[in-house]
């Protein structure tokens, strides 16, 4: 076989194969036999139909045809291989020529991925914010302490923002109930905007035994579509918070006084805040390679991964929209493009146990245990999605380890020492 590439752009380019007749004979034996299984001569039975007879009754054309089109992405594959090619996406082909007895040639057309050419990243210095725990951190966390050990008290009054309430509620469409949309006894905090919306637009201000009825959108309908709802005040209920002093910091901590658990919660805050520097150097490094470099992207691949969002919203003619979808495919495919270039350069590969852990991970962020997440991904096509993402977290970790990062204040951070227990993975992991 002979091949030879063209370079019709950044994003794609054109293979050019001539197969010797003797490279196609194995398919075209093969495309005899298959045919022999298709066709009913009598006097043969099926499968064991000579060559002759099936020339005779199908035609030579058509067991070429067959031995062609099952030998084609053999072929192709084989000249993409030689010529390492990242191919993307389907290939056109086009049979140029074909002599029976002699030879095939045919061109192939297919987009690639484009060359990213990638710095020194010794040369590079990323600028991250300072560490700064102000006192309004520290009340915040004092605060989200003070409302786990405060208590509910039932109060005669009407609905006011923060109090817990206690409803029914019940669903209709078009004047008629909804089959199991109603629910009673629910416990809600008003103003957290967690139920339905409109909900906390009509509490505030209801007495108990009050009735009110609104107009939202319902789970199931389509956007625009409105339902109702009708929600019964039962009871109201504020929350009683602990003073802070002393006596609450030996209650909700291990602490004798409050002064120990502020200092406490400022250390934990700086922890946090330093892991987060590790994040943003992360971003800012992938934001520079990004604006450094022009990377381009395969039209036809964007327009196909725009027309399966769209067509999956129902919404193939929403120009505004389209336009939306279409900015966000080509910043993925940029970053994807980006980050598979690190993986190559760096010669990254990923262990059993790394996939493992980062599996175990992330299934904890979905509330799933473990195997049920991985039959899920399975189930989804969606394995070789996560090996490409614990590969690219492992390979930006590693770049992430030679470059320069600095604070606001000009103080060099060390990465590696903000968590020397964790996979630096965790350091480029999504959240």
């Amino acid at each position: 076989m002979k091949s030879s590439v063209e370079v019709l752009s950044p994003t794609r380019v054109r293979l050019d194969v001539e197969v010797t007749f003797a490279e196609l004979e194995p398919h075209v034996a093969t495309a005899y036999k298959t045919l022999a299984t298709r066709v009913n001569i009598p006097g043969f039975r099926k499968g064991k139909v000579p060559a002759a007879m099936i020339d005779q009754r199908l035609g030579r054309g058509t067991v070429m045809d067959e031995a062609i089109n099952t030998a084609l992405p053999m072929f192709y594959g084989q000249a993409a291989r030689e010529h390492a090619v990242a191919v993307l996406g389907r290939p056109e082909v086009d049979v140029k020529e074909f002599v029976d007895n002699e030879k095939l040639v045919f061109a192939v057309e297919v987009d690639v991925r484009p060359e990213v050419k990638l710095p020194d990243f010794s040369t590079i210095t990323i600028e991250v914010d300072d560490v700064t725990v102000a006192d309004a951190d520290v009340d915040e966390q004092i605060e989200s302490l003070r409302t786990r050990f405060g208590t509910l008290t039932t109060v005669d009054r009407v609905v006011q923002n923060g109090d817990f309430v206690t409803l029914d509620m019940t669903a209709f469409i078009n004047g008629e109930e909804v089959d199991g949309g109603q629910a009673n006894d629910i416990s809600y905090e008003v103003g957290s905007d967690k139920m339905i919306e409109g909900l906390d637009d009509i509490l505030i201000g209801m007495a108990v035994d009050e009735v009110k009825q609104f107009e939202t959108q319902l789970v199931g309908q389509q956007d625009g579509e409105k339902g109702e709802v009708k929600a019964t005040v039962k009871a109201v209920k504020e929350r009683e918070l602990p003073p802070v002093d002393d006596a609450f910091a030996k209650l909700a901590s291990e602490f004798d006084t409050l002064d120990e658990l502020k200092a406490d919660f400022v250390v934990r805050l700086e922890r946090v805040k330093k892991m987060e520097q590790g994040a943003q150097a992360r971003d800012r490094l992938v934001e520079k390679l990004l604006t450094d470099n022009e990377i381009p992207v395969p039209e036809s691949l964007v327009e196909l991964e725009v027309n399966d969002h769209l067509k999956g919203e129902g919404r193939l003619e929403d120009a505004e929209y389209r336009a939306e979808v279409d900015g966000q495919v080509r910043s993925s495919l940029k970053s994807d493009f980006l980050l598979d270039a690190i993986v190559q350069t760096e010669e990254v590969q990923v262990t059993e146990v790394e996939l493992t852990e980062y599996l175990m991970r992330t299934s904890q962020r979905y509330g799933m245990a473990p195997q049920q997440f991985a039959e899920e991904l399975q189930k989804a096509g969606q394995i070789q999605q996560l090996v490409a993402e614990v590969t690219r977290a492992k390979a930006l970790a590693s770049v992430l380890g030679r470059i320069t990062v600095k604070d606001a204040s000009g103080n060099v951070i060390d990465l590696e020492a903000l968590a020397p227990s964790v996979n630096p993975a965790d350091l480029v992991e999504e959240a």
